[in-house]
Formats: structure tokens, C-alpha cells, sequence
């Protein structure tokens, strides 16, 4: 097997900060990418995002979407720090950044008008917020803001809890994901063309992307969804039941799995109930049926009967805490965890046969490789120390 990874030989200039971009562009470092990570002089946002931060003083939010890169801090809007990154850009596949909608352009490095005519095969990737145009066009979108805007918030909490933003800022890794997407189909398509083009995934457009299947629903019968907490508005059983000790929650999506689920806990007459017959007639029952599962639960160990419905064919899943899920045997035997020189971080979800994704090289200090990308770019000892002095290339204090 190749331990470089399937993206090997890609190169790719990483303007990006915050989540989306860079969560990005780890998971094509994480594939065997080159990931040279540019930093504006005040470094990314998320290193100060904590605590925690490890003995490096690097912030676990940092950490946990920027490893396999290597970071170099330069000021792009110094005419400088310009000739730099278009030397970096010279032998690149591919540019990832989230600047506000026409920074680039403002400075002398749109896409259009000056990366595209400079680099025909590179291939420029733009996370943003809302997209370049439209009435929202340009303007800043966090992950929670979107999720407002996308209408993620609304269908999610109770009726007593009321609307309740999604734990996991979903949007932005989404967005980062549908950007890796984007960019392999550009990748792809220069096979072809030998040219490259621009990709924008946009954190609205991925929120509403995301909304299944409650915009399917509403798009469908013209009812606006409502707040069902645990349970799901097509589905039942799909909820989650208390136990004598961990919730579990069921995942039924077919009448054998109702009935594998009824015999499993010892009740096998109730797949035959009139009420529970189908899905339907399930979701129309949805009350009576919880009744029913809410007693059959209440005195089993949460983690041994989600288990053993597993094993039986059942989707069942124990309400675990983040500490239980990460030291899980089945989460380690997966490796998604990776340890290596004192980081931790989640492991490589996509698997490949032959050229597995790896973590390599652990997250960068700030500008902490940026002589070095310098000096393999055919920069001199003397170019870079006018480049610091000139506050053009930034480093970390020491």
C-alpha cells in the first residue's frame, strides 16, 4: 500500500481561515495533498479560540482542522507579500480562501481578471458566507448564523425546549466537505480541459442543501415543519427512549426491523398490533407506540440492549458522551483517533484500499515553516530578512 495518499502530488495554496476552508484542505492534506497555509500577520482567527490549548499554545479548535499543513505567515496586500504568493501560486493545483466577496480583486489577485490569465490549470476554490451574488451576496455568514438563515434552527429542539441551534457547526463542515467535493470534480474535469476554473461552496447554499427532509416535506405539501425534538416527522419508532441507565435511541426504517426490534425485547405481539402495522400507521401512532417502547426500555442497561439490537439487525444506538464515543472500541479498531508527537485529533473518515489518507505532520505553530517554504521557492537568506524587517513575512515570537 502507498502511505503518500491518493491526492499525492497535488498542491495546494491555503488562503483560508476559521472552519470551513481549512477543514477543507485537511482532509486533502489528510489524502496526500502538499498544504502550504498561509496566515495573515495576525495568524488565524481560531488560534485563539480556547481554551484549551496544548504546551504549544496551539488552540484545540486550531488543531483539530489544521494538521497536515505547513504555515507560513505573509502580508498579501504588500505589493511583497503579492510577489510571493504568486510565486507559491506558480507551480500550484489548486487555491483555497475566504476572504470577503472582492478582497482578492481589490488587491490585484481576483480569479478572473489575474489568477486565471497567470495560471490557466489552477484551480481557485472560494468559501464564503452567502455566495458572491444575490440580495445577501458578500456579506459575512458564521455557521450559527446560517443556520438561522437556512431555517436549520427552527427545525430543531422541542416544543418545550423551543428552537435550539444544531450542537456541531454542521454548515461549516458541510461547506468544507461539499468545497473538497468541488474541487477533485475541477481536478477531474482538467484531465479534460488542461484548464482550470473557479468552485464556490457557500455556507447558505450548503445550510438549505442540508435541509432533508424537511424542505422535501415542505416543498411537497406546503406544511411548514415542526419542532418533533428527538423524533423524525417521516419515521417511527426514530427517537429516543430513556432506559435504567444510557437513552438509546432507535433508527426503524422498515416493518422487519419493527419486528426483529419487538422480539428483541421480548414483545413480539406488538409488530403485529393493528396500529403499528406500517410505517404510516406507526407515525400516525406515534404517541401510543412510544407508550408502548417507553415501558419496554425502562428497566434495560441503555448500552447492553442498543447492543444487542445491533446485533439483531435493529439500528439502535446508545446516547454515549463525547469521552464514551471517542474511547469506544469500535471508534479505535476504526482509527478515528490518531495520536503522534503529544496531538490527538479524529482520524481519517474516508478509507482508501491501496493509498489510505493519513495524518503525517501535526498542527503548525503560526508561520513556523515559512523560511523554509521560502528558501524551496528560490528565495535567498537576504530576501527573507528584508521580508521580515519589512513586515511582509510574519513569525511567531520567540
Amino acid at each position: 500500500m502507498s502511505s503518500k495518499g491518493a491526492l499525492s502530488g497535488l498542491k495546494v495554496i491555503d488562503l483560508s481561515r476559521v472552519l470551513g476552508g481549512p477543514f477543507c484542505t485537511q482532509i486533502l492534506g489528510d489524502h496526500g495533498a502538499e498544504v502550504i497555509k498561509i496566515e495573515p500577520p495576525q495568524g488565524d482567527e481560531t488560534r485563539g479560540w480556547g481554551p484549551p490549548y496544548n504546551d504549544a499554545g496551539i488552540a484545540a479548535y486550531f488543531a483539530g482542522t489544521n494538521r497536515n499543513k505547513r504555515s507560513i505567515s505573509l502580508d498579501i496586500r504588500h505589493e511583497e507579500g503579492k510577489k510571493i504568493l504568486l510565486k507559491l501560486l506558480e507551480d500550484a493545483d489548486v487555491v483555497v480562501e475566504n476572504f470577503k466577496t472582492g478582497s482578492l480583486e481589490k488587491w490585484g489577485l481576483g480569479y478572473d481578471d489575474v489568477l486565471s490569465k497567470k495560471f490557466p490549470r489552477l484551480i481557485h476554490c472560494r468559501v464564503t458566507g452567502f455566495g458572491a451574488d444575490g440580495p445577501f451576496g458578500g456579506y459575512p455568514g458564521y455557521d450559527a448564523v446560517i443556520q438561522a438563515w437556512a431555517g436549520l434552527i427552527s427545525i430543531n429542539g422541542s416544543p418545550d425546549s423551543g428552537q435550539v441551534r444544531l450542537g456541531i457547526p454542521l454548515v461549516d463542515l458541510g461547506t468544507g466537505m461539499n468545497a473538497v467535493i468541488g474541487i477533485l470534480m475541477a481536478v477531474n474535469e482538467r484531465h479534460v480541459s488542461g484548464k482550470g476554473q473557479s468552485v464556490e461552496a457557500s455556507l447558505f447554499d450548503t445550510g438549505i442543501q442540508l435541509q432533508h427532509p424537511h424542505a422535501a416535506n415542505y416543498l411537497m405539501s406546503g406544511n411548514a415543519p415542526k419542532l418533533t425534538g428527538n423524533s423524525h416527522p417521516n419515521i417511527a419508532p426514530y427517537d429516543l427512549y430513556p432506559t435504567r441507565t444510557t437513552p438509546v435511541f432507535l433508527g426503524v426504517g422498515n416493518h422487519g426491523q419493527f419486528t426483529k426490534l419487538c422480539a428483541s425485547l421480548g414483545e413480539p405481539d406488538l409488530a403485529k398490533d393493528p396500529r403499528f402495522a406500517d410505517n404510516s400507521l406507526r407515525v400516525t401512532n406515534r404517541e401510543a407506540l412510544n407508550e408502548a417502547l417507553n415501558k419496554l426500555f425502562a428497566d434495560k442497561d441503555g448500552v447492553e440492549v442498543a447492543t444487542q439490537l445491533l446485533a439483531a439487525g435493529v439500528p439502535a444506538g446508545a446516547a454515549m458522551s463525547v469521552p464514551e464515543a471517542i474511547n469506544h472500541p469500535h471508534t479505535r479498531h476504526r482509527n478515528m483517533v490518531v495520536e503522534m508527537d503529544g496531538y490527538k485529533g479524529t482520524g481519517v473518515a474516508v478509507k482508501l484500499s491501496r493509498t489510505p489518507g493519513s495524518a503525517k505532520s501535526i498542527p503548525p505553530s503560526f508561520g513556523a515553516q515559512g523560511r523554509d517554504i521560502l528558501k524551496e521557492h528560490g528565495f535567498d537568506d537576504g530576501e527573507i530578512e528584508n521580508f521580515v524587517s519589512d513586515g511582509v513575512l510574519w513569525e511567531q515570537p520567540k
